[in-house]
C-alpha cells in the first residue's frame, strides 16, 4: 500500500488548536471538581440525580476532543520527526512531568498517612499498610486523571507501528471496531468498564482527527456550509440522549455510568466538536495561554482536587449528604473555581521559572 503520510501539508499554525484545548481543559477540571464518589455523594431525590447527570454530560467533551486534536497534528509530525525523534519529544515535554507530578501525588498521599498515624495512631500504620500503599499505584495510574497518559502514548505507539498506513480507511475501520467493542463492553463488562482503562478504545480518534487534517480543504467546506444553530441543537439533543443513557446505566448498577465511550456521548462530543469548530476564534482564551498552561494545568488539578478542596472544607471532606440542593451546587462551583485558578496561578509561576520543564508542553 502506498505511504501516505508523506503527502501532509507543511505544518502549520492552527490556533483554534490551543483554543479548544483550553476549552476542553476546563471542562475536565469541572468534571473532577463535581465529581464525588458514592460514600461522598449518592443523590436519591430525582432532581439531583437529574441534574447532576445533565452537568456531567454537557461537559464530558474534553477527553475525545484532544484525541481528536492530537491526531489532527500527528501526521504532521510524523514527517518532521522520525519516530525516535518523536518518542524523545514526548519524553521530554510530555512523560518526565508526567511522571514527576504522579509520584508527587503519591507523596502527598504518603504524607497525609503519615500525619495521620502520628495524629492518631502513636505513629503505627496499620498492619496492611503495605497492600494499601501499592493500591494507590492502582488508583493514580488507572482511575485518576494520570490514566491519560499512559493510554495517549500506547495510541501514539500504535499509529507508530502502522506509519504507512495511517490514512489507510481499513486501518480506520478496525481501530473504530475497538472503540465498539468498548462501548458494548460498558454494558456487559467483560473486562474492566471504565474508561480509564480502555486500552485501544481512543486510538479511533486519533486516526479521524488525522484525515481531518489530511482532508482540510474539503472538511471546511463542508462545516461551512452547516449552521452553527444545527450543531448547537445537535449537541443539545445528543446530551439528552446522553443523560437518559447515564440515568439507565446508573439504575443497571453499571461500573462507570459517565463512561466517555459511552455511543451517546461518542456523538455529543463529536457534535459538540463541531460546534467549538465554527465559532473557531475564542478571545477570552487568550488569557488562559493555552499553549503554555494547558498541560501544567492538566498534571497539577487534581493534586489541588484531591488535597487540597479537603483541607479548605474540612467538614465536608466525607460527605455532602447534609447540604441543601442549592448548597450541594454552591459548593461544587466553588470546588471548580479554586481548582483551576490556584492551579492557573502555579502553573504560570512556574513558567516564569527555571522549573517550567516541569509542566512540559
Amino acid at each position: 500500500m502506498q505511504n501516505l503520510v508523506n503527502e501532509v501539508p507543511a505544518k502549520k499554525n492552527y490556533e483554534f488548536i490551543d483554543a479548544i484545548r483550553a476549552i476542553a481543559m476546563i471542562s475536565i477540571v469541572m468534571e473532577h471538581s463535581f465529581s464525588f464518589n458514592a460514600e461522598q455523594y449518592n443523590p436519591t431525590d430525582s432532581l439531583s440525580i437529574i441534574t447532576l447527570a445533565t452537568v456531567l454530560q454537557y461537559i464530558k467533551f474534553g477527553t475525545i476532543a484532544f484525541f481528536l486534536l492530537a491526531g489532527f497534528l500527528i501526521g504532521e509530525k510524523f514527517t518532521t520527526y522520525t519516530p525516535l525523534q518523536y518518542l524523545k519529544r514526548r519524553v521530554d515535554n510530555t512523560i518526565l512531568p508526567w511522571v514527576f507530578w504522579s509520584l508527587f501525588f503519591l507523596g502527598t498521599i504518603v504524607l497525609n498517612d503519615v500525619v495521620s498515624a502520628y495524629q492518631f495512631n502513636h505513629g503505627q500504620f496499620e498492619p496492611n499498610y503495605t497492600a494499601r500503599f501499592f493500591n494507590y499505584f492502582k488508583v493514580i495510574y488507572l482511575y485518576s486523571n494520570y490514566w491519560f497518559i499512559p493510554n495517549f502514548l500506547i495510541c501514539i505507539g500504535i499509529l507508530l507501528l502502522f506509519q504507512r498506513y495511517l490514512y489507510s480507511y481499513w486501518l480506520g475501520a478496525g481501530l473504530l471496531l475497538f472503540t465498539v467493542l468498548y462501548m458494548f463492553n460498558i454494558y456487559n463488562e467483560w473486562i474492566e468498564p471504565r474508561h480509564s482503562t480502555a486500552i485501544f478504545g481512543f486510538v479511533f480518534f486519533l486516526w479521524l482527527g488525522a484525515q481531518f487534517n489530511r482532508h482540510l480543504a474539503a472538511f471546511e467546506k463542508w462545516l461551512n456550509k452547516t449552521s452553527i444553530w444545527l450543531w448547537l441543537f445537535l449537541s443539545i439533543i445528543t446530551g439528552l440522549i446522553g443523560i437518559k443513557e447515564i440515568l439507565y446505566l446508573k439504575a443497571q448498577n453499571s461500573v462507570d455510568p459517565y463512561n466517555t465511550l459511552r455511543l451517546s456521548n461518542i456523538v455529543y462530543s463529536m457534535c459538540f466538536f463541531f460546534f467549538l469548530l465554527k465559532i473557531k476564534n475564542f478571545k477570552f482564551v487568550n488569557f488562559i495561554k493555552p499553549r503554555e498552561t494547558t498541560y501544567g494545568i492538566y498534571l497539577i488539578h487534581y493534586i489541588l482536587v484531591a488535597m487540597l478542596l479537603p483541607m479548605i472544607f474540612p467538614s465536608l471532606r466525607f460527605g455532602i449528604k447534609g447540604l441543601s440542593y442549592g448548597e450541594v451546587w454552591a459548593y461544587m462551583i466553588a470546588r471548580f473555581l479554586i481548582a483551576y485558578i490556584v492551579t492557573f496561578i502555579i502553573v504560570s509561576l512556574i513558567n516564569k521559572s527555571r522549573a517550567k520543564w516541569l509542566i512540559g508542553r
